[in-house]
């Protein structure tokens, strides 16, 4: 008998961006940049700081298992009610907690080619037959995953904006999918870049939950700066949010996590600074990025997707020579294409810096 599950070998594992100690040991460099993973630049917020550190001497405790406090303060900050919030380690866990609550034979969901890989990775284990649509000039098409809907569809998910593209769909393209969709199919929103997003016609969600087929997915990893605290929530119906409390694992949000991310909703001068750093940074990023003559994608989010003519892993290596980790795209087939995190004005010149002298001597 074997004993590992042969359909893993077809599952490619998620890739993280390279941590900075990594480098600093292989390389020995000692001041490393890292401008992969789209972090907070400014780090996490101090309030949450503070919650987190007078929360350590309890960690003998279990923590509340339905985050009641959190869940408290994020409904009336968004206007919802308690029972439309299920909250995980991370979006990463209640994408997997979706796929298990929808679970059905011979079951499909449809994404896009180049997105999150975690759908596709996360269908992949959970059973499903992943259908990946391609991206229209880098964004969702959403009138072809519309047509792609069969009887086996149970899903959709959508990235928006999307990672690693920085484009998003507008409200009027969303409402006319929802329209063409089946009550029957799941329409998932993955809006881990939300609060970046400040353009006029991107869709508010959060006045759509009232419909049973619509979830969103929410993070503290970006604007509150919590990454490694793993707190992700989910907005859905009330019905739906009671089913996946049933696949949801006990204590799956530490009692640290939950202080902190409580006190990160308080900490609206944080927020405001962090989005300030990025529209500034932004402006910066793109206009070196022209002078440098490299190509960029207009971003809702704070990372820049850019294509080189120099091969991205190659670029990759001769960047982390410099101590700067970018993202390189070659897992999406995209081999001349980058991703790069909006950092401060230090780490961008930085960046830019190492990348005019890189493509100078290619």
């Amino acid at each position: 008998m074997e004993l590992i599950r042969k359909d893993i070998d077809n599952i490619d594992a998620y890739k993280p961006g390279k941590p900075i100690e990594e480098v600093k040991r292989e390389l020995g460099i000692a001041d490393v940049t890292k401008l992969a993973s789209n972090e907070n630049a400014l780090g996490p917020s101090p309030l949450a700081i503070n919650a987190a550190r007078k929360a350590l001497p309890a960690l003998n405790r279990y923590p509340e298992g339905s985050c009641h406090y959190l869940k408290r303060k994020l409904a009336r900050m968004l206007g919802v009610r308690e029972g439309n919030l299920l909250f995980g380690n991370g979006s990463d866990e209640l994408i997997d907690v979706i796929l298990k609550t929808i679970k059905a034979p011979d079951a499909e969901i449809i994404t896009a080619d180049v997105t999150f890989v975690e759908y596709k990775i996360s269908g992949s284990i959970n059973g499903f037959r992943v259908i990946a649509v391609p991206l229209k000039d880098f964004t969702f098409d959403l009138e072809a995953m519309a047509g792609r809907i069969t009887p086996k569809t149970k899903a959709i998910f959508i990235a928006n904006p999307n990672n690693p593209t920085g484009t998003y769909v507008t409200a009027r393209a969303v409402l006319d999918f929802l329209d063409r969709i089946p009550q029957g199919v799941l329409a998932v929103f993955d809006e881990a870049y939300v609060e970046f997003a400040q353009q006029e016609d991107f869709p508010k969600t959060l006045e759509l939950v009232g419909r049973k087929n619509i979830a969103v997915l929410r993070t503290f990893s970006k604007i509150y700066g919590l990454a490694g605290l793993r707190v992700g929530y989910m907005i859905a119906d009330e019905e739906f949010v009671a089913a996946a409390e049933r696949i949801r694992q006990p204590f799956n949000v530490n009692s640290v996590a939950q202080a902190a991310a409580c006190a990160a909703l308080d900490d609206k001068a944080f927020v405001r600074k962090s989005l300030a750093l990025v529209a500034q940074e932004m402006r910066f990023m793109e206009n070196a990025l022209a002078e440098l003559g490299v190509w960029f994608k207009k971003s809702a989010t704070n990372f820049i997707f850019v294509r080189t003519d120099m091969d991205a892993r190659s670029l990759f290596r001769e960047l982390l020579k410099k101590g700067v980790i970018i993202r390189e795209m070659s897992q999406y087939n995209l081999d001349n294409y980058s991703r790069i995190t909006i950092g401060t004005r230090r780490e961008n010149i930085k960046l830019i810096r190492a990348l005019k002298d890189i493509l100078n001597h290619q």
